[in-house]
C-alpha cells in the first residue's frame, strides 16, 4: 500500500505540494507538477494508495485556492480509481 501525508503546516507553496505528491506516490520523471498531471498519474495507480491531508486549513492558508483543487482532484480520482482513498483531517 501507498502512503501520501500532506501536512498543512509544512507544505508552503504549489511546487513544494507537487514536489511532495510525486516522491510520496512515485509519479514518474514525466510529472508536470500541476493538477492535470496530478489527474492523470492518479488515475494510473494501480495498488491501494492512501492520501492523507491534515492541517487543511493551513495548507488552505498556505496555498490558497490549491488546496481546494488538491482535494477536488483526489476525490474524482477516487470515484473513477477504487485504489485511491483519501483521509482529511
Amino acid at each position: 500500500m501507498k502512503r501520501c501525508l500532506i501536512d498543512g503546516n509544512e507544505i508552503k507553496s504549489k511546487a513544494q505540494l507537487h514536489d511532495k505528491l510525486a516522491y510520496s506516490l512515485g509519479f514518474p520523471e514525466w510529472y508536470g507538477g500541476n493538477f492535470d498531471a496530478f489527474h492523470d498519474c492518479l488515475s494510473d495507480i494501480k495498488e491501494e494508495t492512501v492520501i492523507t491531508v491534515i492541517n487543511y486549513s493551513e495548507l488552505s492558508a498556505n496555498i490558497g485556492k490549491n488546496a481546494q483543487l488538491l482535494i477536488k482532484v483526489i476525490c474524482d480520482c477516487a470515484k473513477e480509481n477504487e485504489n485511491i482513498k483519501l483521509n482529511k483531517y
